[in-house]
């Protein structure tokens, strides 16, 4: 028979949901993948509810509805004083990462160069090879997660076409610095090359630290799509309610690609999200604490047990070096003794590399009720004891 396509045949299953099987098989509770285990604000899911009752329920117009399209505006003047229009730049998806296809399929040729900071969300890497992009590396490296400003400069070739930034980072809980944005945009102005910014996480950082857009940044505004999740901003996930904002000559391409993938998105979810971005300052402040509190909770419980906890200034995942802990076997071996041994799931973040990747880091989210991170750390400490009687011997 003739072959398939080479990109896809074979790719291997997300480790997300090799490690959620697993946690399904062992009753472990699950701080691999990352959502939460509560539903975001019941004002928002009762007008999705009402509007769902209330119809219509046929075909929103492609772009998205209006109202949440005018709210995505707004939301983008309201934080960032960013001036958008919502007719011709803001598009509703089916989720974010229907919104990076879109963006990539729009964007990338065969044979354009696709700068990818790793470790990277896993999605990226078929999106660009099946564009035929050619993907071009660059790390933020542990334990720091500091970006190496002139590996970057080196990776900016005329064939460049595309830079991905994911910013606040997934896995490594990185919030880009002034410096390295500035540093990104005039590199992108240098060599005329196009950003598409993961900004899914931008309401979730700590610390006071406060989100900055890419498209924000001299020189950026014509050449940088913006792609945001109320999956993430309202503890929805399941929704699966993406939007992109971007300027007309970049999101008319976009848009095609969009009517060819999902079309369009339900309606009665598009006006909740609407009215959820409208909500006020206490709420977006509120969303922020009560992570930062969970994963100051995770933090000091994995510390307590010999895990060296990196940095984490925003999304919702902790980072560990395992090497304190002793322990035979790689990040992925560690991570299905875990699941098996001690009832708890994390992910490798070697799964989160193309190639050459370190093995002794481990992923963590802590978006979960604080009685399960408790249990959690309660499970890891009598796996870990045998060991950590042995170091303290």
């Amino acid at each position: 028979m003739k072959p398939t396509n080479p990109v896809f045949t074979g790719l291997e299953t997300t480790i997300f949901e090799t490690m959620s099987r697993l946690a399904r098989e062992h009753g472990a509770i699950n701080l691999g993948q990352g959502f939460p285990d509560v539903d975001g604000p019941e004002d928002v899911r009762r007008v999705a509810a009402e509007a769902l009752v209330d119809g219509p329920n046929q075909y929103p117009p492609m772009m998205g509805l209006p109202d949440l399209r005018q709210a995505v505006a707004e939301a983008n003047r309201r934080f960032y004083g960013l001036d958008v229009d919502w007719a011709s730049e803001v598009m509703v998806t089916s989720g974010a990462t229907e919104a990076l296809t879109d963006c990539i399929l729009a964007l990338v040729e065969p044979g354009d160069e696709v700068i990818l900071i790793e470790p990277l969300y896993d999605s990226y890497l078929p999106i660009v090879r099946r564009t035929g992009g050619i993907p071009v590396r660059v790390r933020v490296t542990p334990p720091t997660w500091s970006l190496d400003l002139d590996a970057l400069e080196r990776a900016f070739t005329e064939n460049t076409k595309v830079i991905l930034l994911n910013n606040p980072m997934n896995p490594a809980g990185k919030v880009f610095t002034e410096a390295e944005l500035a540093r990104i945009a005039e590199l992108c102005v240098e060599h005329d090359v196009y950003a598409i910014c993961d900004e899914v996480y931008e309401h979730l950082l700590f610390d006071g630290s406060v989100h900055r857009p890419l498209m924000s940044f001299p020189g950026m505004r014509e050449r940088t799509v913006r792609v945001g999740s109320a999956g993430k901003t309202f503890s929805l996930t399941g929704w699966k309610i993406g939007y992109v904002t971007g300027a007309p000559k970049l999101l008319d391409p976009i848009a095609k690609a969009h009517q060819y993938v999902t079309f369009t998105t339900p309606p009665n979810l598009q006006k909740a999200v609407a009215h959820g971005l409208r909500k006020d300052d206490a709420y977006f402040n509120s969303l922020s604490a009560e992570l930062q509190a969970k994963r100051d909770l995770l933090a000091k419980g994995l510390s307590r047990l010999g895990f060296g906890v990196l940095p984490c200034e925003g999304t919702y995942f902790l980072t560990c070096d395992i090497t304190p802990l002793g322990l035979e076997g790689r990040d992925v071996d560690i991570c299905k003794r875990m699941v098996t041994e001690a009832g708890v799931v994390a992910i490798p973040v070697s799964a989160f590399y193309i190639a050459d990747a370190p093995t002794n880091y481990i992923r963590f989210c802590f978006c979960k009720r604080d009685e399960i991170l408790t249990e959690a750390l309660d499970r890891l400490g009598t796996w870990l004891r045998p060991a950590l009687a042995v170091s303290n011997a």
